[in-house]
């Protein structure tokens, strides 16, 4: 027994001394890592900016007279010419005025020959001094009345004419019709605040976006022109994204910059047209425009190589010593697989491009050695 038992004292004491060294080796281990070194590059970002969409012509039908709606000649969202008749508003009242207004030309015409008939009778009696010059004088003036009178009766008649034509509501311009509130029967009036319907011409549409005044500086300075006039000309052409986050198939061109920035919002609005041959794009669409935006010696990033905790981005960087140091980063922007950041990096400097998940402050690591990887831009 006293045998075994010192057997076993020593066998244990053996395994502890061989256990030792190679606790130790583990201890010592330095994790093996790839790194990435940031380098300068010209790249591009998109940048995008909510958008609302318009025709270029949204125009609102409303009815010139008061009355009964007798007739809707089209349906929702129906494509219409210019001229095209859309509604008829019961023109009856409209013809019987024009009626009374005619017989009053008439009337008007018959007074006036009565008074030419007074003038030829006194004419020759104030000749020959049979009455005196003051029934003749009293006799054209009363002429004069006559002719006004018929001129006015003959305004009447026109305007007669005029409300009977806005019984029939043309479309003034070609294109879709919108919401049709009121139907076949509703009383109509020219102070509804509803109107009829809306036509939109969509065979192009104007986009409206705003840009902040730091933006809209980058935008004025990376264009080519002397004046904001000539950078609008020389624009690159821009994209639409769609609300469905699909990429609309046309690109636009930037042709109006306001005037002014808002006091309220702080930003100032573009407006950018692009061709809907299709007529995919609708008025009260929205979407979002995306402007390319040059960077020259850009600091780049792989995105793969950060950490996102709680909303803010990091990077593990390596000192001279190979030890890493956490560090938090300021993305301006993206470029393909990579971020545009501020200058918490420069050219040359070494961060953990992967396994970095069980990494902390101060730990050192050995580079892999591998080739400075390239990052792509668009």
């Amino acid at each position: 027994m006293k045998k075994l038992f010192f057997s076993s004292i020593i066998l244990s004491l053996i395994l502890q001394a061989c256990s030792e060294p190679k606790a130790a080796t583990e201890a010592t281990t330095v994790p093996s890592l790839p790194v990435y070194t940031v380098n300068e590059a010209d790249a591009h970002t998109i940048k995008e900016y909510p958008a609302a969409i318009r025709g270029i012509t949204d125009i609102e039908i409303r009815t010139q007279v008061g009355g009964t709606l007798e007739r809707v000649y089209v349906d929702e969202g129906a494509y219409v010419t210019k001229g095209q008749l859309l509604f008829k508003i019961n023109e009856r009242p409209f013809r019987e005025q024009l009626n009374i207004t005619i017989a009053n030309v008439n009337a008007a015409k018959a007074a006036l020959i009565n008074t030419q008939l007074e003038i030829d009778k006194l004419t020759p009696l104030v000749q020959n001094k049979v009455v005196s010059d003051f029934q003749l004088k009293s006799a054209q003036a009363a002429h004069q009345v006559a002719l006004s009178n018929l001129e006015q009766a003959k305004a009447m008649v026109e305007n007669a004419k005029i409300d009977l034509g806005y019984s029939n509501v043309h479309a003034p311009v070609s294109g879709y019709i919108g919401r049709l509130p009121k139907r076949q029967g509703s009383l109509l009036s020219p102070t509804d605040v509803e109107a009829l319907t809306t036509v939109s011409n969509v065979s192009q549409v104007y986009v409206y976006f705003s840009l902040g005044e730091i933006d809209f500086i980058q935008f004025k300075n990376q264009n080519l022109g002397t004046t904001l006039s000539d950078k609008v000309k020389n624009l690159p052409p821009v994209t639409l994204e769609l609300a469905d986050k699909s990429a609309y198939q046309e690109v636009g061109k930037i042709d109006v910059v306001n005037g002014q920035f808002d006091p309220n919002t702080g930003s100032i609005m573009l407006r950018a047209t692009f061709p809907n041959p299709q007529g995919i794009l609708r008025s009260g669409n929205t979407g979002k425009i995306q402007l390319k935006i040059k960077h020259d010696h850009a600091i780049l990033v792989p995105q793969e190589a950060t950490v996102e905790v709680q909303d803010k981005v990091f990077v593990y960087a390596l000192d001279g010593a190979n030890k890493v140091t956490k560090k938090q980063i300021q993305i301006v922007g993206r470029s393909g697989n990579n971020y545009l950041i501020g200058d918490e990096l420069q050219s040359g400097d070494r961060i953990v491009h992967k396994g970095f998940d069980r990494l902390q402050d101060g730990m050192q690591i050995a580079p892999e050695t591998k080739k400075v990887l390239a990052a792509k831009t668009n």
